[in-house]
């Protein structure tokens, strides 16, 4: 059994959600069951049904406990689903959340970990995993023969999922909570502002540096362009540092790692601990005015010029496409 821990917003499954469920279709030995688990509150029952429609089960923890779970009830709720599974591997994206409960997960279990994976197989009865290393200068193979396995996935690692043939079934479960579930709570939730793509999610990414000069124009530039592309806006260190922008959006070693489409980088160096963060993009356009900036090096379109002109002119040429 494979079991995919199914993260949500909004009442839909989430992008990388859906990469997990074709990760484990890819995963699993012939006849080998999948399942996957959706923890929340009101709006968990819509998410099920949704994800019902990629897998044959779909195991529903909800309650009004389970509204904002912290990471410990969440941990209780993926160990539950596991045990009554018998699961041998379960799957979770490797963002804040997954790389949050997995450990958990993996000791609840008394299994195996394997975290940030971008592609992982079975080979000889154990699972093997390749996962990045050395600001991602390096490719690490990992390997587990331990089970349960607790596996996360690299969002971008996978393509989503196609619907299946068939609608699976929903089962509810009810999860007793654990010692130390409250030992930790949430405090004040504060929402991204509306109408944002998160980055995880996003096809597009606009990524503002230091080279902008001003918050007002990252504003201007960054957020508009993003919004021109329907893709998430993204920004370096020294432009959170700056106070810029919120750190949420902050890519690279110490923030978060994106793997889009495509990916535009407006006055940004291309220091390593950056492009840690970004380098599985897919198509990189970069526009600096220092001609030897490192973010040319793994830029598939370079325009060495000034953001405060290449932008306003890019705006202008996709605003006309669309008039055609």
């Amino acid at each position: 059994m494979i079991l995919v821990a199914i993260d949500h917003a909004d009442g839909a499954p989430r992008r990388s959600s859906l990469e997990l469920v074709a990760a484990a279709r890819a995963l699993a030995a012939p006849g080998e069951a999948l399942a996957g688990v959706v923890v929340g509150g009101r709006e968990a029952t819509a998410v099920a049904e949704a994800i019902a429609g990629h897998l044959p089960r779909v195991l529903l923890a909800q309650g009004d406990e389970l509204e904002r779970p912290s990471h410990e009830r969440r941990t209780s709720a993926l160990a539950a689903a596991a045990r009554d599974t018998g699961a041998e591997v379960v799957l979770l994206a490797a963002n804040r959340g997954g790389q949050a409960v997995g450990p958990r997960l993996a000791m609840r279990l008394a299994g195996a970990l394997l975290e940030d994976l971008t592609a992982v197989r079975r080979e000889e009865g154990a699972l093997v995993g390749e996962r990045l290393a050395y600001l991602a200068r390096a490719g690490l193979t990992v390997r587990a023969e331990a089970r349960p396995a607790v596996v996360s996935m690299k969002p971008g690692a996978f393509e989503v999922a196609e619907p299946a043939a068939t609608v699976g079934e929903i089962v509810r479960v009810e999860v007793a909570p654990e010692r130390g579930d409250d030992v930790a709570g949430l405090g004040a939730h504060h929402a991204a502002q509306r109408g944002r793509v998160a980055l995880e999610e996003a096809e597009a990414v606009v990524c503002g540096g230091r080279g902008l000069g001003d918050a007002e124009s990252f504003e201007r530039h960054v957020v508009g362009l993003a919004a021109d592309l329907g893709g998430g806006v993204a920004s370096t260190r020294a432009v959170v540092d700056a106070g810029w922008r919120a750190f949420e959006e902050q890519v690279g070693q110490t923030g978060k790692s994106v793997s889009p489409k495509l990916y535009v980088a407006l006055g940004v160096s291309g220091a390593v601990q950056h492009l840690s963060g970004m380098n599985r993009s897919g198509t990189v356009v970069a526009v600096n005015k220092d001609g030897d900036a490192p973010i040319f090096r793994v830029a598939d379109y370079a325009v060495v010029g000034d953001v405060h002109e290449v932008v306003p002119a890019l705006r202008a040429a996709l605003a006309a496409l669309r008039q055609r």
